[in-house]
């Protein structure tokens, strides 16, 4: 009778071991399937939108009067959005595709800033309209690469699961379709990476995406580690891994990971090649207890930026999420706010520490300006706001506008009814440049770095 029983346990175990393995299994192939449908329907629709684009461009070179061109190009300017979005929605992180993307966001800008501008009194330049039909001849090869894509993962039904793991594990096979499909569309970018955008895209490009202007020499892996050390204060006890960036990358960095043994805490940085400059760092320690208060917080992150030699800060919004107060610093020049040049420090109210910092805006931007004296005055300024907008506070500030161009404006600082608002005003010829509404205490996002 016993041996009835133990076999009935067994049976049970088993068979409650096999439902639960299919249970596994059924749950992971749920997962894969979503994920393969998410890849699929991104890479259809960024043909979609490189087909339309291609039309689109078309069309407007057989325009000729502003009611028509300003729509067609602004239709560029939201197809060039859809089918950028749509890239970053492929397993393509591991792949160098970022002349692609370069090229899609140069066509959004030159379309945009073409789009908005009043054609009237100044119409496209011959230049320009070469510069349109470059951007169709380009569009062009682009669509017929990826058609050729498509139509082969259709006719073979590749998976794009397969090209994600290919990807990580580096075995990018030599008849792999998609992999060499998106080389190939690289490749042919890359024959263009000259094109001429013509004066009204030079001004675009005054933010420096790739860290060119920092000082200071190149670094090695062991000098990356040293300075990461020293500048998060984790002298002793600490295990040290340095890993180069990968591939692709636009400019050059280390991401360096910090294991304090002692105290269990983990801290990642990323660190510039050229100078050691710290990129960003998180500390992944549990803050459960607050003991200061967020003005205190305050001046711990403005000491800790003064201790770096980061000087010239001025702190212009401060929040509090959970036990963890995060500040947002910009440099200032002659009482002038440049906010490009911005930096964000996260203090823990426990005990003063710093658990996270994010200069990234701040590297890119750094540089010496010559600011322009304003045309108009901050009296005049403050008329060309809403009539109901209650100012508070005012002063000259720099923000880069729509066109990421460069401009000083007059900031206003105000509310209208219940809601506080930011309105730049550009101070040298009265255009509204950018309206914020700031977040009220309750509407605040936890993923704020």
């Amino acid at each position: 009778m016993i041996r009835g029983i133990l076999i009935t346990i067994l049976a049970l175990g088993i068979a409650g071991t096999a439902f639960w393995g299919y249970q596994e299994h059924r749950d992971k192939n749920a997962v894969l399937l979503n994920a393969e449908n998410n890849y699929q329907r991104a890479f259809h629709n960024l043909s979609f939108h490189i087909d339309l684009l291609h039309d689109k461009i078309g069309s407007t070179l057989a325009m000729n009067s502003r009611q028509s061109l300003s729509p067609g190009l602004a239709e560029v300017w939201k197809i060039t959005s859809l089918a950028h979005g749509d890239v970053g929605q492929l397993p393509l992180t591991l792949l160098p595709f970022n002349k692609t993307e370069e090229f899609l966001a140069n066509i959004g800008n030159f379309s945009y800033r073409a789009a908005i501008r009043d054609l009237d009194k100044t119409p496209l330049s011959s230049q320009e309209y070469n510069t349109l039909k470059v951007l169709y001849e380009q569009s062009g090869k682009i669509q017929k690469e990826l058609r050729s894509v498509q139509s082969m993962a259709l006719k073979r039904n590749l998976r794009w699961m397969d090209v994600e793991m290919a990807l990580a594990s580096g075995k990018e096979n030599a008849d792999n379709t998609i992999i060499d499909g998106f080389k190939t569309v690289e490749k042919t970018v890359s024959g263009y990476t000259n094109t001429d955008f013509g004066p009204s895209f030079t001004n675009m490009q005054t933010k420096d995406e790739n860290f060119n202007n920092i000082k200071g020499k190149q670094i090695s892996r062991n000098e990356a580690g040293i300075l990461a050390k020293k500048f998060v204060n984790m002298e002793q006890s600490v295990q040290v891994k340095v890993t180069q960036n990968g591939k692709g990358s636009d400019y050059g960095f280390y991401s360096v990971s910090l294991n304090n043994t002692k105290t269990n805490e983990e801290v990642n940085m990323d660190i510039t090649k050229k100078g050691g400059h710290p990129i960003w760092f998180i500390n992944s320690r549990n803050v459960t207890t607050q003991k200061l208060s967020l003005n205190d917080a305050s001046n711990q992150a403005a000491a800790f930026l003064k201790a770096k030699g980061i000087n010239g800060m001025d702190l212009y919004e401060s929040a509090q999420y959970d036990n963890i107060g995060v500040f947002d610093f910009v440099a200032k020049k002659d009482n002038i706010r440049i906010y490009p040049e911005s930096i964000k420090v996260k203090v823990a109210l426990d005990n003063g520490s710093i658990v996270g910092y994010s200069a990234e805006e701040y590297l890119k931007s750094h540089q010496n300006r010559v600011l322009p004296a304003p045309s108009i005055t901050k009296e005049q300024a403050q008329t060309k706001t809403n009539p109901n907008f209650k100012v508070m506070e005012s002063r000259e500030a720099v923000i880069l506008n729509d066109l990421k161009k460069e401009v000083l404006c007059y900031e206003f600082l105000g509310v209208i009814d219940h809601d506080t608002y930011r309105i730049f005003i550009n101070a040298e010829n009265g255009q509204e440049e950018k309206v914020e509404k700031l977040k009220n205490p309750d509407e605040v996002s936890e993923n704020v770095m």
